[in-house]
């Protein structure tokens, strides 16, 4: 069965559509250019395509897994004309990030553990960590969901602050012990803290630093160790927040902190207002982890939980020339 066979119409899908409307117009741009004047899919349109794919920052490593196997469709089929080029496309790229979803969940339902799920978050400053933090607490609490959030950025006061503004505005329950506190504690305190409470879910924020991958490492390290003196297999979701509008940047802090920490899921803010949605793509093909959720627009419902085959039918058109928003 071919990966798009539903029309999507809820209004959740709209603000993805216009989230992704500068990215799609850069991609239809350029693939156009790869196809003009061509009938069919030679090796000079490949060619094309790679410098399209990747001048869309999908990256060299995931765009030349996407041309081997364009190649190998189009060996398969001697007359492949350039009409079938966007449908292959959006069959390779969904399937690929499909590949990679594992068994993560297409919604915001949260699997049943002893006490609560806890998730820890982390990423460099900058790139929407608490903002985000804040936008899955007022998810969460939309839900019926009790919720902690834990202020382990204790290196910057403004984080804390911020976090704070968010747990008010939410009516999450906020804990945290000031600037220079251990990130550790502040930990071990929110999870203790939502167990007592029966709270559901716990959200922490960590520091964004990279100057020293085994600093990062043993800061982490530490944080999941003291929480598990609490409550045993906690984090059980470790989630990378990266800026989906610094393109090839977002793939080297994604490299960085993979190395350093076990990551579970990625969460790719800023998508809106750019044209470097591509670099989804190449993120999670290249590291192998599934995107959890991601940021199209600035109201707390615009972080959405990431699907695959709603994210390729708005980055790319079904065919060329078709430069609207509809579904296939």
């Amino acid at each position: 069965m071919s990966f798009f066979k539903r029309i999507f119409s809820s209004e959740k899908k709209q603000t993805l559509n216009e989230g992704l409307a500068r990215s799609k117009r850069g991609v239809l741009e350029k693939l156009s250019r790869a196809v003009t004047g061509k009938k069919d899919i030679d090796a000079d349109v490949l060619e094309e395509l790679e410098e399209a794919l990747i001048t869309s920052d999908i990256g060299v490593r995931t765009t030349t897994e996407i041309i081997r196997r364009i190649e190998d469709r189009t060996s398969r089929d001697s007359a492949a004309s350039v009409d079938k080029l966007l449908p292959m496309l959006r069959e390779e790229i969904g399937d690929m990030l499909e590949a990679h979803r594992g068994d993560q969940p297409t919604d915001l339902t949260l699997p049943q553990t002893q006490g609560p799920y806890v998730f820890l978050i982390v990423g460099v400053n900058g790139v929407g960590k608490t903002t985000t933090i804040g936008k899955l607490c007022h998810q969460f609490a939309q839900r019926g969901l009790k919720v902690t959030v834990g202020a382990a950025d204790t290196f910057r006061a403004a984080a804390v602050d911020q976090l704070k503004v968010w747990a008010d505005r939410t009516g999450a329950h906020f804990v945290a012990q000031g600037q220079d506190a251990d990130p550790a504690a502040v930990a071990f305190d929110a999870v203790e803290s939502a167990v007592a409470k029966g709270h559901d879910v716990v959200l922490i924020d960590t520091a964004g630093r990279l100057h020293n991958k085994k600093h990062l490492m043993d800061e982490l390290s530490k944080i999941k160790r003291v929480m598990q003196k609490v409550a045993t297999g906690v984090p059980h979701e470790v989630l990378l927040v990266l800026d989906g509008s610094t393109g090839q940047n977002a793939i080297e802090q994604a490299r960085q902190f993979t190395a350093a920490t076990e990551v579970s899921g990625l969460i790719l803010t800023k998508l809106d207002g750019t044209a470097r949605g591509g670099v989804v793509i190449g993120i999670a093909e290249e590291f192998h982890i599934p995107v959890r959720f991601i940021g199209v627009g600035e109201q707390p419902e615009d972080l959405q939980v990431f699907n695959a085959m709603e994210f390729v039918d708005s980055l790319l058109p079904a065919t060329f020339g078709d430069d609207t928003q509809n579904a296939c």
